[in-house]
């Protein structure tokens, strides 16, 4: 079995200055969600790409084939496209990059019917509550496959008609390659159309899908955010059914690259979003944004923002901390109220819990940071490391110059600007000599 993806048109209708294609749904691109599926069947897999193809080709994965669509002329002149992908000895699978939610089950069913039937292709269809806008299937009295009839050519009578063609077949090869040159363009549009192969085939078979949003394409930002509530929901219902508790899934987003262990906790207005990974017993939100990040277990995380952070077990962080990229936070660091750490290593145990500023920094296990504490690590021309060794004390309102090392065990006194090196087990100090001058204050009140 060989599977042709068909994705090069404009999508005129999505307003948007890139292909349709790599629109996202739940965190991955539409055409990606055909992919992954395409994969599970077949190791052979190509993608016809015609608008802005090399900026579609650069987010897909690097072993699915290419064929370039010079002109957009209709779904047949995509196929004949790849005419060099089709094996006459195999089958071929055509599906379309903007059809995201099709499944691997459906398409083995729908495979399935075609190796027992023995047809020279087999169409996919639904039977739809609205059918407005597909192709119908016309039936005869028997029940038997007649003919697919654009929504623009229906009679009366077959405007009642509900099976619809969605527009995803399985060919044998030999028998498309036989017709694909048949196909012409004299219709109102000038364009070739697929459905014109099935009237030129002699044994042609269906199989009707049991879930017709499966077949739900993507055509304008609508149709995309009514399939990523679809989605959202989809992905809620798959957590809570194995052991990850959602508080409330209406007000919580996550995207179908998320993984999450069982017995976490994830409270409302919570956001996790590209490829995260939570571990198992985490308390995460409320009011959390996660994003391309690795959590362990035994995390808290409530009302704080990370961003392409890793957090090891027992690590709590929040409320309102902001981990950005780079920041690794080792097992049972604590980093508290207002706290960003932005490209630094915390040894397990550190703590940091309010106010504070830790860049381009490694701080030793043990350490704690006090309140108000920065890393000043630019210097207006490049970014400088700080090293802080284990079991340091950080006083509060501590401005560390890099590139500096505190040694392990120092104590740095509170409010001090540190510009120099301090040694294991010293006092670094670095402010100005306290002064107090008795009766000032009275003083100048008298002279006023």
């Amino acid at each position: 079995m060989r599977v042709l993806i068909l994705a090069a048109g404009l999508g005129k209708r999505m307003k948007s200055s890139y292909p349709k294609v790599i629109h996202k749904l739940s965190g991955k691109e539409l055409i990606n969600w055909v992919i992954d599926t395409a994969g599970k069947i077949s190791n052979d897999v190509a993608v016809v790409l015609g608008h802005k193809a090399s900026l579609v080709k650069s987010r897909i994965p690097k072993w699915v084939e290419v064929f370039i669509q010079e002109e957009q002329l209709g779904t047949a002149h995509a196929v004949m496209s790849a005419k060099d992908f089709i094996d006459p000895e195999d089958n071929l699978l055509i599906l379309y990059g903007d059809v995201p939610l099709i499944s691997e089950s459906t398409l083995i069913s729908l495979i399935n019917r075609h190796k027992k039937t023995g047809a020279d292709v087999t169409v996919l269809t639904a039977v739809l509550d609205d059918p407005t806008g597909y192709g119908r299937i016309v039936r005869d009295s028997s029940g038997k496959f007649v003919r697919v009839v654009e929504e623009a050519d229906l009679s009366r009578k077959e405007r009642n008609i509900r099976e619809v063609n969605s527009g995803i077949y399985v060919f044998k090869g030999n028998k498309l390659l036989e017709v694909l040159p048949k196909i012409d363009n004299e219709n109102a549009q000038g364009e070739y159309y697929l459905t014109d192969a099935l009237r030129m085939l002699q044994s042609v078979e269906t199989y009707i899908i049991e879930d017709p949003i499966e077949i739900s394409g993507v055509n304008t930002r609508k149709q995309l955010i009514k399939l990523e509530k679809i989605v959202r929901f989809r992905v809620i219902e798959y957590l809570l059914e194995n052991g990850v508790t959602v508080i409330d899934p209406e007000t919580t987003y996550i995207d179908s690259t998320v993984k999450i262990g069982k017995d976490t906790v994830i409270y409302p207005m919570t956001f996790i979003y590209r490829n995260t990974v939570i571990g198992e017993e985490c308390e995460i939100g409320p009011m959390t944004c996660i994003e391309d990040s690795e959590i362990g277990s035994r995390v808290r995380v409530i009302r704080s923002e990370v961003k392409g952070a890793i957090i090891y077990d027992g690590v709590s962080v929040g409320p309102f901390s902001r981990l950005r990229e780079g920041a690794v936070l080792k097992p049972k660091v604590r980093v508290g109220n207002f706290v960003e750490v932005k490209k630094a290593t915390l040894e397990e145990n550190v703590a940091a819990q309010h106010l504070t500023y830790i860049g381009d920094a490694h701080i030793e296990k043990g350490t704690n940071v006090g309140a108000g504490t920065i890393t000043c690590n630019y210097d207006g021309e490049k970014k400088n490391p700080t090293f802080i060794g284990e079991n340091a004390f950080i006083g509060s309102n501590t401005a560390i110059v890099a590139p500096a090392r505190i040694g392990k065990d120092a104590l740095i006194g509170a409010g001090s600007v540190i510009t120099k090196d301090v040694p294991d087990g010293s006092l670094g100090l670095g402010r100005a000599r306290q002064v107090n001058r008795e009766g000032w204050v009275y003083k100048r009140r008298n002279q006023k």
